[in-house]
């Protein structure tokens, strides 16, 4: 009886001293399953590989929001223009289109209208054209594509289609004359289209009339 005893009690405390040991060996095996990456099938706990990616990915939206922001201000800087300058803008649209201030009295007008894209396109490619460092070029060129040429962009300008072939073509080496054929287009349009009503608009010739009250009390 006292032998039996004593054989219980030496298999209690072998159970008793192998269970520790085995319990942390699962543990540990359950750690290293937890911390697996489950795009490597490694076993590196900051899962590393992932991370990187993340972070491309952001530097890259983080790039193109920036550019996003820079092209297209709110409006130009300029001075108040002149009552000369304003009556030369009735003269022609290029004298309208060749100051900061005429851009910016016309971009207004054609946000009454619905049609200010045209103007943020135009300006948009006369921003490429300054640009000389690749990379940015065809960044650029890449926001361009998708905010003013994308059938998807709600502010897609209208072209016709020999001049998206030409785009489409141009893309596949982007450089500062990929939009010529279509700046020149949507300059025409606005020309044609949208100058002769500006002319007539309360925009125009409220501004004329404030300057010329200014330049008679002067």
């Amino acid at each position: 009886m006292g032998s039996e005893r004593m054989e219980m009690r030496k298999r209690q405390m072998s159970v008793a001293q192998e269970t520790p040991s085995s319990t942390q060996a699962q543990h540990g095996i359950g750690n290293r399953a937890s911390n697996a990456c489950c795009f490597c099938w490694c076993c590196c706990c900051s899962c590393s590989c992932l991370t990187v990616r993340n972070q491309d990915e952001e530097r890259a939206r983080r790039t193109s929001h920036e550019l996003r922001a820079e092209s297209i201000p709110n409006c130009e800087e300029s001075p108040t223009p002149t009552l000369e300058e304003v009556n030369a803008w009735a003269q022609s649209f290029d004298k309208l289109m060749i100051t900061p201030a005429g851009r910016n009295a016309f971009r207004e007008f054609l946000r009454t209208e619905f049609s200010e894209e045209n103007m943020l396109f135009w300006m948009a490619c006369e921003e490429l054209k300054q640009e000389s460092n690749k990379s940015v070029i065809e960044e650029k060129a890449r926001l361009i594509y998708e905010d003013y040429i994308s059938i998807l962009s709600p502010k897609e300008v209208s072209l016709d289609s020999r001049v998206r072939e030409v785009i489409n073509r141009n893309m596949l080496e982007p450089s500062q004359h990929t939009f010529d054929d279509a700046q020149l287009q949507i300059y025409t349009l606005m020309h044609r289209d949208s100058y002769p009503r500006f002319m007539n608009s309360a925009i125009y010739k409220d501004l004329l009339q404030s300057l010329s009250e200014k330049s008679i009390k002067a």
